[in-house]
């Protein structure tokens, strides 16, 4: 146990070294918030990391680690915090970049809690994707790819687990003033321009308005 514990604070250490940049994505289902992040990935550089898609390819990699990740899942309970938390660290450490997206995480309060604790990261600050549950419905209905969790009652369901669990996560960003809420039922473009403006550099604002102001004096 001694080893892993090392390995552990070594990560964390390592981490901490690269003193990364950490956006936290929060968003429910049918917000478009994959969307917006290939965008924020595209333009501004990021990396982004989904705590789901680590966990499944954990369990592809069918590693000791993968298959206590696939036994806890179908015995409906929930993977602690701590193995998703080490799988982020590893994918931040590995990654040539110091500025992530993470995408889905912390679903909930001792989510929050535990990352904090173990990393020694504090987000940047937390971008919401706000969007009524009616218009969610829609497009996960429409989109048609296939997922059989995409019927209306388990949507319902997702939403209100949604609602529930991160609203605590939220509240404790927003006493901090770190959370930047997007209004993600306009089309695709005009979020990401709302997306944008929180993105964009100070500086680069300030050159931006000064420019047009220049363009408008001329």
């Amino acid at each position: 146990m001694g080893t892993v514990d090392v390995a552990d604070k070594d990560i964390t250490a390592r981490l901490a070294e690269k003193k990364p940049k950490v956006v936290f994505v929060l968003g429910g289902p049918g917000s478009g918030k994959g969307t917006q992040c290939a965008n924020i990935v595209e333009h501004f550089h990021y990396t982004h990391l989904s705590a789901g898609d680590l966990l499944r390819a954990e369990i592809k990699s069918g590693s000791e680690n993968g298959t206590m990740i696939q036994n806890m899942i179908k015995e409906g309970k929930i993977v602690p915090s701590e193995v998703t938390i080490k799988l982020l660290q590893k994918a931040m450490l590995e990654s040539g970049n110091d500025k992530f997206l993470i995408d889905g995480f912390p679903r909930n309060e001792e989510n929050r809690a535990a990352f904090e604790a173990v990393t020694k990261i504090e987000p940047e600050f937390v971008l919401v994707f706000n969007c009524p549950e009616e218009e969610m419905e829609k497009r996960l209905l429409s989109r048609n790819q296939g997922r059989e969790d995409d019927n209306i009652e388990t949507i319902r369901k997702r939403f209100k687990v949604f609602l529930e669990s991160s609203l605590p996560v939220i509240e404790y960003y927003k006493a901090k003033g770190k959370v930047r809420e997007i209004d993600a039922a306009k089309p695709v473009g005009e979020v990401f321009e709302a997306v944008k403006v929180i993105f964009t550099p100070e500086a680069e604002k300030v050159k931006e308005s000064w420019f047009t102001l220049s363009m408008i004096e001329s």
